[in-house]
């Protein structure tokens, strides 16, 4: 596979597959500077190209991860299924609802995109996904999520919810108040004066009567201040973060917990990794990469990948098809816009919503 971008998250990519060898190899990434390329070679020992052309003639790469602007993707991604080259892109595809209507008219039709949506993949939501797909909480009515932003955040709802492309009305409003940022993206930022951080709330009613609620606030992924909730409510239970609660009979309540299996602790010389979820004895997921001591986004991310290069050599399904994604932005959009207008907004059928059965 080959990189198209090498910036922050672009470099993620690549250091997730040095580290993953007998699965698969990164053939080469394009970085514009010299400097860059410079430092990819020095620091990964992948070859770095000026021109995506030259990633595909030269490195000749089974499909390319776009990771550049947001701007900046829609054109990379036409050119790449022009070549007949199958791309995962980062998210958001497009920048704006027209930039997804322009790249949905462009490419989608070639079944060749794919996007790296993986919030899903993440141990703690792949396990409470597959807890919910048993039928533990019987029939699904809403979610409340205040953890990631925007579409990461729909995308999460829509599968929790199983709501596919249904369109919804959006109300959104936003607060802010005082908040220290310890932490971001960059690492500790050492800077412990309060500012002021802005908090979105949004409610979401889709055609069903699903439901679900929207919090979020300002660097909230990444602030140690901040936690991640999760509440999914059923006709007979919920899951509130790791804790189960269900009816089983019509006088018995059962309350549990998903537990982390967690090694590396006191004597245990497996060394620190996460090797499965369980619910009352029962592994919802286990660790694909047991051993590579990931982190929970690494764990995503990598799954993603494979997940990507299964579907290219055709032993496994579409990780996350344009379409998804698409939707994702365009509810994660009317959040936005119903928060700058102060106003109901209620999401549009488009292009990429398929026919109905």
């Amino acid at each position: 596979m080959g990189v198209g971008g090498a910036a922050w998250r672009g470099q993620y990519f690549v250091r997730l597959i040095a580290q993953l060898p007998s699965l698969m190899e990164c053939v080469g990434v394009v970085a514009r500077r010299e400097s860059v390329r410079q430092e990819l070679a020095e620091k990964w020992n992948v070859a770095g190209f000026e021109t995506t052309e030259q990633l595909l003639r030269e490195g000749q790469p089974d499909f390319v991860v776009t990771s550049v602007s947001w701007g900046a993707n829609p054109d990379i991604v036409e050119e790449l299924v022009g070549r007949g080259v199958p791309v995962l892109s980062e998210t958001p595809p497009a920048p704006d609802l027209a930039g997804l209507r322009e790249l949905w008219r462009r490419v989608g039709g070639s079944g060749l995109v794919q996007v790296a949506e993986q919030y899903a993949r993440m141990p703690t939501h792949a396990a409470r996904l597959a807890a919910v797909r048993q039928g533990l909480l019987g029939e699904i009515s809403s979610v409340q999520i205040s953890s990631t932003h925007l579409y990461h955040s729909a995308s999460l709802i829509r599968q929790y919810l199983d709501v596919g492309f249904e369109a919804a009305t959006v109300s959104a409003r936003r607060f802010t108040g005082p908040l220290v940022n310890p932490s971001d993206r960059s690492g500790w930022t050492h800077d412990p004066v309060p500012r002021m951080a802005t908090t979105t709330i949004a409610t979401l009613e889709f055609e069903s009567g699903l439901s679900a609620v929207y919090d979020f606030t300002d660097n909230q992924s990444r602030n140690h201040l901040r936690s991640r909730r999760l509440l999914v409510r059923g006709s007979t239970g919920e899951i509130n973060d790791d804790r189960l609660v269900r009816l089983v009979d019509s006088e018995t309540i059962l309350e549990s917990r998903i537990s982390r299996r967690q090694t590396g602790y006191e004597l245990d010389h497996e060394g620190f990794d996460t090797a499965h979820l369980s619910l009352d004895g029962k592994v919802l997921w286990r660790n694909p990469f047991f051993g590579q001591r990931f982190n929970d986004e690494d764990i995503a991310m990598s799954s993603m990948l494979v997940a990507m290069a299964e579907w290219v050599g055709g032993t496994g399904p579409a990780p996350y098809p344009l379409a998804e994604a698409a939707q994702d932005h365009l509810l994660g959009l009317a959040i936005e816009q119903s928060a700058d207008e102060e106003r109901l907004v209620r999401t549009s059928v488009e292009a990429w919503t398929p026919l109905p059965r």
